[in-house]
Protein backbone atom coordinates (compact mmCIF):
# COMPACT_ATOMS: atom_id res chain seq x y z
CA UNK A 1 0.00 0.00 0.00
CA UNK A 2 1.32 3.40 -0.99
CA UNK A 3 -0.53 5.65 1.46
CA UNK A 4 -1.08 8.70 -0.72
CA UNK A 5 -0.17 8.09 -4.34
CA UNK A 6 1.01 5.70 -7.04
CA UNK A 7 3.96 3.43 -6.28
CA UNK A 8 7.27 5.19 -6.60
CA UNK A 9 5.82 8.69 -6.57
CA UNK A 10 7.52 11.28 -4.38
CA UNK A 11 4.80 13.51 -2.95
CA UNK A 12 5.07 17.17 -2.15
CA UNK A 13 5.16 17.85 1.60
CA UNK A 14 1.52 18.29 2.48
CA UNK A 15 0.02 20.48 5.21
CA UNK A 16 -3.54 21.52 6.06
CA UNK A 17 -4.97 24.15 3.69
CA UNK A 18 -3.81 27.65 4.53
CA UNK A 19 -0.98 26.41 6.77
CA UNK A 20 2.41 26.86 5.06
CA UNK A 21 5.41 24.81 6.08
CA UNK A 22 7.05 26.31 9.20
CA UNK A 23 10.07 28.42 8.30
CA UNK A 24 11.61 29.01 11.72
CA UNK A 25 12.38 27.18 14.94
CA UNK A 26 9.56 28.92 16.80
CA UNK A 27 7.01 28.17 14.06
CA UNK A 28 8.10 24.55 13.85
CA UNK A 29 7.91 23.99 17.61
CA UNK A 30 4.49 25.67 17.75
CA UNK A 31 3.23 23.50 14.88
CA UNK A 32 4.58 20.37 16.57
CA UNK A 33 2.95 21.11 19.91
CA UNK A 34 -0.31 22.10 18.26
CA UNK A 35 -0.58 18.85 16.30
CA UNK A 36 0.10 16.72 19.38
CA UNK A 37 -2.43 18.72 21.41
CA UNK A 38 -5.32 17.84 19.08
CA UNK A 39 -8.30 16.30 20.86
CA UNK A 40 -8.09 13.27 18.55
CA UNK A 41 -4.38 12.97 17.65
CA UNK A 42 -3.89 12.03 13.99
CA UNK A 43 -0.11 12.19 13.81
CA UNK A 44 2.66 9.74 14.58
CA UNK A 45 6.26 10.39 15.50
CA UNK A 46 8.95 9.51 12.96
CA UNK A 47 12.27 9.08 14.73
CA UNK A 48 15.41 9.42 12.66
CA UNK A 49 16.42 10.11 9.07
CA UNK A 50 15.56 6.67 7.74
CA UNK A 51 12.05 6.71 9.19
CA UNK A 52 11.36 10.09 7.58
CA UNK A 53 12.90 8.91 4.30
CA UNK A 54 10.73 5.80 4.15
CA UNK A 55 7.56 7.62 5.14
CA UNK A 56 8.01 10.24 2.42
CA UNK A 57 8.79 7.63 -0.22
CA UNK A 58 5.51 5.89 0.50
CA UNK A 59 3.26 8.91 0.51
CA UNK A 60 3.18 10.12 4.11
CA UNK A 61 1.84 13.61 4.74
CA UNK A 62 4.51 15.32 6.89
CA UNK A 63 3.52 18.76 8.19
CA UNK A 64 6.67 19.34 10.26
CA UNK A 65 10.18 17.87 10.32
CA UNK A 66 13.02 18.92 12.61
CA UNK A 67 16.76 18.28 12.54
CA UNK A 68 19.71 19.42 14.62
CA UNK A 69 22.06 19.69 11.63
CA UNK A 70 20.27 20.70 8.44
CA UNK A 71 23.37 20.78 6.23
CA UNK A 72 24.51 17.40 7.53
CA UNK A 73 21.06 15.88 7.04
CA UNK A 74 20.88 17.12 3.46
CA UNK A 75 24.33 15.67 2.82
CA UNK A 76 23.06 12.35 4.16
CA UNK A 77 20.05 12.64 1.85
CA UNK A 78 22.30 13.32 -1.13
CA UNK A 79 24.15 10.09 -0.36
CA UNK A 80 21.30 7.79 0.67
CA UNK A 81 18.11 9.32 -0.72
CA UNK A 82 18.84 11.68 -3.64
CA UNK A 83 15.24 11.22 -4.80
CA UNK A 84 14.13 13.15 -1.70
CA UNK A 85 16.69 15.97 -1.72
CA UNK A 86 14.34 18.72 -2.89
CA UNK A 87 11.48 17.59 -0.66
CA UNK A 88 13.70 17.50 2.42
CA UNK A 89 15.29 20.86 1.60
CA UNK A 90 11.82 22.44 1.74
CA UNK A 91 10.64 20.48 4.74
CA UNK A 92 13.48 20.40 7.28
CA UNK A 93 13.75 23.08 9.96
CA UNK A 94 16.95 23.23 12.01
CA UNK A 95 16.53 23.37 15.77
CA UNK A 96 18.99 22.92 18.60
CA UNK A 97 19.40 19.61 20.38
CA UNK A 98 17.75 20.97 23.52
CA UNK A 99 14.58 21.80 21.60
CA UNK A 100 14.43 18.30 20.12
CA UNK A 101 14.96 16.75 23.56
CA UNK A 102 12.03 18.75 24.89
CA UNK A 103 9.73 17.43 22.14
CA UNK A 104 10.91 13.84 21.59
CA UNK A 105 11.23 11.28 24.41
CA UNK A 106 14.30 9.57 22.90
CA UNK A 107 16.05 11.78 20.34
CA UNK A 108 17.49 9.75 17.47
CA UNK A 109 21.27 9.81 16.85
CA UNK A 110 20.66 11.36 13.41
CA UNK A 111 19.01 14.35 15.10
CA UNK A 112 15.92 14.04 12.84
CA UNK A 113 12.32 13.89 14.04
CA UNK A 114 9.05 14.48 12.21
CA UNK A 115 5.31 14.14 12.57
CA UNK A 116 3.27 12.36 9.90
CA UNK A 117 -0.46 11.92 9.43
CA UNK A 118 -1.75 8.41 9.93
CA UNK A 119 -3.34 7.05 6.76
CA UNK A 120 -7.10 7.42 6.66
CA UNK A 121 -8.93 4.36 8.06
CA UNK A 122 -10.91 4.09 4.82
CA UNK A 123 -7.69 3.83 2.79
CA UNK A 124 -6.35 1.14 5.10
CA UNK A 125 -9.60 -0.83 4.96
CA UNK A 126 -9.68 -0.61 1.17
CA UNK A 127 -6.14 -1.95 0.89
CA UNK A 128 -6.93 -4.88 3.17
CA UNK A 129 -10.34 -5.79 1.78
CA UNK A 130 -9.82 -5.11 -1.90
CA UNK A 131 -8.32 -7.50 -4.42
CA UNK A 132 -4.89 -8.47 -3.11
CA UNK A 133 -1.88 -9.87 -4.94
CA UNK A 134 0.27 -10.34 -1.84
CA UNK A 135 -0.41 -11.81 1.63
CA UNK A 136 -1.58 -10.07 4.77
CA UNK A 137 0.36 -10.84 7.95
CA UNK A 138 -1.82 -11.37 11.03
CA UNK A 139 -0.21 -11.03 14.47
CA UNK A 140 -2.55 -12.75 16.91
CA UNK A 141 -2.42 -11.17 20.36
CA UNK A 142 1.20 -9.93 20.06
CA UNK A 143 2.86 -8.64 23.22
CA UNK A 144 6.21 -7.17 22.20
CA UNK A 145 6.14 -3.71 20.60
CA UNK A 146 9.59 -4.02 19.08
CA UNK A 147 8.77 -7.36 17.47
CA UNK A 148 5.63 -5.89 15.94
CA UNK A 149 7.68 -3.05 14.45
CA UNK A 150 10.18 -5.50 13.00
CA UNK A 151 7.31 -7.41 11.39
CA UNK A 152 5.99 -4.24 9.73
CA UNK A 153 9.46 -3.62 8.30
CA UNK A 154 9.65 -7.19 7.00
CA UNK A 155 6.18 -7.02 5.49
CA UNK A 156 7.00 -3.79 3.70
CA UNK A 157 10.17 -5.29 2.28
CA UNK A 158 8.33 -8.31 0.92
CA UNK A 159 5.54 -6.15 -0.50
CA UNK A 160 2.89 -7.68 1.77
CA UNK A 161 -0.54 -6.10 1.51
CA UNK A 162 -0.78 -5.42 5.21
CA UNK A 163 -0.05 -6.21 8.84
CA UNK A 164 -3.00 -6.54 11.20
CA UNK A 165 -2.98 -7.24 14.91
CA UNK A 166 -5.59 -8.75 17.18
CA UNK A 167 -5.72 -7.95 20.88
CA UNK A 168 -4.77 -4.85 22.86
CA UNK A 169 -1.41 -3.97 21.27
CA UNK A 170 -1.64 -0.79 19.16
CA UNK A 171 0.30 -1.40 15.91
CA UNK A 172 0.73 2.39 15.60
CA UNK A 173 2.30 2.75 19.06
CA UNK A 174 5.43 4.97 18.87
CA UNK A 175 7.69 2.04 19.73
CA UNK A 176 6.17 -0.05 16.94
CA UNK A 177 6.55 2.83 14.47
CA UNK A 178 10.18 3.23 15.54
CA UNK A 179 10.82 -0.48 15.00
CA UNK A 180 9.15 -0.26 11.60
CA UNK A 181 11.52 2.53 10.47
CA UNK A 182 8.73 4.59 8.93
CA UNK A 183 7.48 1.70 6.77
CA UNK A 184 3.98 1.74 8.23
CA UNK A 185 3.22 3.92 5.20
CA UNK A 186 4.34 1.19 2.79
CA UNK A 187 1.76 -1.40 3.87
CA UNK A 188 -1.69 -1.30 5.45
CA UNK A 189 -1.38 -1.49 9.25
CA UNK A 190 -4.43 -1.83 11.47
CA UNK A 191 -5.80 -3.46 14.64
CA UNK A 192 -8.72 -5.82 13.95
CA UNK A 193 -10.78 -8.42 15.73
CA UNK A 194 -10.56 -11.98 14.44
CA UNK A 195 -14.12 -11.59 13.14
CA UNK A 196 -13.02 -8.53 11.14
CA UNK A 197 -10.12 -10.15 9.28
CA UNK A 198 -10.18 -9.66 5.51
CA UNK A 199 -11.12 -12.53 3.23
CA UNK A 200 -8.69 -15.08 1.88
CA UNK A 201 -7.38 -18.48 2.97
CA UNK A 202 -5.89 -18.28 6.45
CA UNK A 203 -2.71 -20.25 7.15
CA UNK A 204 -1.86 -20.22 10.86
CA UNK A 205 1.67 -21.04 12.00
CA UNK A 206 1.69 -23.79 14.61
CA UNK A 207 4.19 -26.56 15.52
CA UNK A 208 1.46 -29.17 14.96
CA UNK A 209 0.74 -28.00 11.41
CA UNK A 210 1.84 -29.36 8.04
CA UNK A 211 5.42 -28.65 6.98
CA UNK A 212 5.37 -25.34 5.11
CA UNK A 213 7.92 -26.68 2.62
CA UNK A 214 5.25 -28.94 1.14
CA UNK A 215 2.71 -26.16 0.64
CA UNK A 216 2.19 -23.43 -1.92
CA UNK A 217 0.92 -20.27 -0.22
CA UNK A 218 -1.52 -18.34 -2.43
CA UNK A 219 -0.92 -14.66 -3.09
CA UNK A 220 -4.10 -13.62 -1.25
CA UNK A 221 -3.31 -15.67 1.86
CA UNK A 222 -3.56 -14.50 5.43
CA UNK A 223 -0.48 -15.65 7.33
CA UNK A 224 -1.23 -15.74 11.06
CA UNK A 225 1.30 -15.94 13.89
CA UNK A 226 0.56 -16.45 17.55
CA UNK A 227 1.95 -14.41 20.42
CA UNK A 228 5.53 -14.81 21.55
CA UNK A 229 4.51 -16.68 24.71
CA UNK A 230 1.02 -18.14 24.27
CA UNK A 231 0.81 -19.08 20.60
CA UNK A 232 -2.44 -18.89 18.65
CA UNK A 233 -5.64 -17.87 20.39
CA UNK A 234 -8.61 -20.23 20.27
CA UNK A 235 -10.56 -17.81 18.08
CA UNK A 236 -7.81 -17.50 15.50
CA UNK A 237 -7.16 -21.24 15.49
CA UNK A 238 -10.86 -21.87 14.81
CA UNK A 239 -10.81 -19.36 11.93
CA UNK A 240 -7.75 -20.95 10.28
CA UNK A 241 -8.12 -22.96 7.08
CA UNK A 242 -4.85 -24.80 7.69
CA UNK A 243 -2.17 -25.04 10.36
CA UNK A 244 1.37 -24.70 9.02
CA UNK A 245 4.70 -25.49 10.70
CA UNK A 246 8.15 -24.07 10.06
CA UNK A 247 11.09 -26.50 9.98
CA UNK A 248 12.83 -26.56 13.33
CA UNK A 249 15.52 -28.66 14.95
CA UNK A 250 14.25 -30.96 17.73
CA UNK A 251 14.47 -29.51 21.26
CA UNK A 252 14.50 -25.93 19.95
CA UNK A 253 11.28 -24.50 21.34
CA UNK A 254 10.51 -21.57 19.04
CA UNK A 255 11.68 -18.82 16.72
CA UNK A 256 11.47 -15.11 17.35
CA UNK A 257 8.20 -13.71 15.96
CA UNK A 258 9.83 -11.55 13.29
CA UNK A 259 12.04 -14.46 12.25
CA UNK A 260 8.98 -16.67 11.79
CA UNK A 261 7.26 -14.03 9.70
CA UNK A 262 10.37 -13.60 7.56
CA UNK A 263 10.64 -17.35 6.95
CA UNK A 264 7.00 -17.65 5.93
CA UNK A 265 7.11 -14.62 3.64
CA UNK A 266 10.30 -15.88 2.03
CA UNK A 267 8.64 -19.24 1.37
CA UNK A 268 5.71 -17.44 -0.28
CA UNK A 269 7.98 -15.11 -2.25
CA UNK A 270 10.19 -17.91 -3.57
CA UNK A 271 7.27 -19.35 -5.54
CA UNK A 272 5.18 -16.27 -6.34
CA UNK A 273 5.32 -14.04 -9.39
CA UNK A 274 3.82 -11.24 -7.30
CA UNK A 275 6.79 -11.00 -4.94
CA UNK A 276 9.22 -8.09 -5.36
CA UNK A 277 12.17 -8.80 -7.63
Amino acid sequence: MNAYGPPGAIPEPSVPPGAPLPASLDEAVARWRGLLAEAAPRHVLLEGFHALKHALRFGAVVPVALCTDRAGTLELAAELAPDLGEVLARLLVEVDAQAVSALVPRPHPTGVAALAERPAPAAVAAALRGERRTPVVVLDQPRHLGNAGAVVRLAAGFGASGVVTTGPLDPWHPTVVRGGAGLHFATAVAPLEVSELPGGPLFALDPEGADIRGLALPDDALLAFGSERHGLSAGLRARADQLVALPMRPQVSSYNLATSVGMALFHWASASGAAPA
